[in-house]
């Protein structure tokens, strides 16, 4: 499969099984559909297709050029990945290694985000907060069900997780007394809203945290309007001085900034740009999943406008980095070198399986999004994983089980969306979110643009 599209002036051609990418000129660009319909088509038939707009010489060059590419393997090459995630499938239904989980810490906040899935914190139901009991069992299921793996990762998630802090301090010394005798290093990440950071909660996050998600939506009319306290007023310059100085404090690393769009910002590329110049490096802003009833949900007109964004926030990005002005958009991150494992460009975030969810009173779900919907309960930290049969769906959900993923160029960089995101939105967790499906192959063209410019 060959994807070809033309973006700031480059004619781009992803051989999409391989990964290679190759920046060409005219006429290899309208030659390489030709070849890839006609294999074996001879210069003449090229160029009566081509209607006679380049030379006959320059032709047989071309071509001889694009059959080249076939032969090292950089251009219509065959998928040779399907036979191995079948086999991953089983391996992993049959070994149920976990190594990542996402520790629900607060089932409550201190901001009202008016497009929260969690509903204020509660995942629809009650308040609450993760003792430490619970969390110290859920580091024990971690550490028992991880196999060989040494590497485990945990996240601190709420609700608002400095709601309950002490808790979180007591589970990662509890975790660091375990690194030594079971052979595992524990990478901690802490997911705030920042109302409640302060110099201590900072400094324990910079000795204790391999990654800080700070929650700011861009503009403060645009911040304010979805991310509001409890009381109504703005959250914006609360955390805005806050956020500053704790993007400094980690190097401008190991940390990202962390919005959401909506209808209301459909310009989000000026979230971005203003974040950017508000000092920080570390930039993640993504397009809000939610009842398509609401007011601020994204509608099928939004999309020409969303596009555009992408294409003009690439642009702008090549100007600042071109400048010395560094910044990294998270939805533009792209390794074309190397880039995830097979496994992980096939199946994604492996939730279900090798990542889940922990409530506040134990309970195990596929991922945080799917907390509260009780036919997704997975069992709990105390008996493992009861619901195999539950597990083993979404184990087995990859990028060759999702019909509309057979023909997308993107398969293998978004490893088949979001699961969360297509049941919410079909049904089904080997369905496909239409609307992110769009975003997703756009962003993948503007990042391997700006790896072409960029490497000018």
């Amino acid at each position: 499969m060959v994807h070809q599209y033309k973006n700031n002036g480059y004619n781009i051609v992803l051989d999409v099984n391989s990964g290679q990418v190759h920046i060409v000129d005219d006429i290899v660009y309208d030659l390489i559909p030709l070849i890839e319909e006609k294999r074996d088509a001879k210069s003449d038939y090229l160029f009566e297709k081509t209607g006679g707009r380049y030379p006959l010489e320059e032709i047989e060059e071309a071509s001889g050029e694009i059959r080249e590419l076939k032969k090292n393997g950089g251009l219509f090459t065959e998928d040779t990945f399907e036979p191995y995630i079948n086999k991953f499938t089983e391996f992993k239904k049959e070994g149920g290694i976990v190594k990542a989980l996402c520790l629900h810490i607060a089932h409550d906040c201190n901001l009202r985000c008016r497009y929260c899935f969690a509903s204020k914190g509660e995942y629809h139901g009650q308040k609450a907060l993760m003792s430490y009991e619970v969390g110290k069992q859920a580091l024990d299921f971690l550490i028992g069900h991880s196999g060989n793996r040494v590497n485990l990762e945990v996240d601190f998630f709420g609700g608002e997780p400095t709601m309950n802090f002490d808790v979180v301090k007591k589970l990662v010394a509890y975790g660091r007394s375990r690194e030594e005798e079971a052979n595992k290093k524990f990478r901690f990440t802490l997911t705030t809203n920042g109302i409640l950071l302060n110099d201590e909660i900072l400094e324990f996050a910079n000795k204790e945290m391999g990654n800080l998600v700070l929650s700011i939506d861009g503009r403060r009319d645009v911040n304010d309007r979805m991310r509001p306290t409890a009381s109504g007023s703005g959250s914006y310059d609360i955390i805005m001085p806050k956020f500053k100085k704790a993007a400094d404090s980690r190097n401008q690393t190991n940390y990202y900034v962390r919005g959401t769009y909506t209808h209301y910002n459909t310009d989000f590329s000026e979230d971005v740009l203003h974040l950017h110049d508000c000092g920080f490096e570390q930039i993640s802003v993504e397009p809000a999943v939610s009842d398509p009833k609401e007011d601020y949900a994204l509608r099928e007109e939004d999309v020409p406008v969303l596009l555009e964004q992408y294409d003009l926030l690439a642009k702008e990005i090549i100007k600042r980095r071109k400048e010395g002005r560094f910044i990294n958009f998270f939805h533009f991150m792209i390794d074309l070198e190397g880039g995830p494992c097979v496994a992980k460009r096939l199946s994604g975030c492996g939730a279900g399986g090798e990542y889940m969810a922990v409530t506040p009173w134990g309970d195990l779900y596929p991922c945080h999004q799917f907390v509260g919907n009780e036919e997704f309960k997975l069992g709990n930290v105390y008996d493992g994983v009861v619901n195999k049969e539950l597990s083993g769906k979404f184990t087995s959900c990859n990028v060759y089980t999702k019909a509309k993923c057979a023909d997308c160029f993107a398969k293998f960089y978004c490893s088949g969306g979001c699961m969360a995101n297509s049941y919410n939105s079909t049904g089904d967790i080997n369905g496909n979110y239409e609307l992110g499906c769009i975003l997703q192959r756009k962003r993948v063209e503007c990042a391997i643009m700006i790896k072409a410019a960029l490497s000018e």
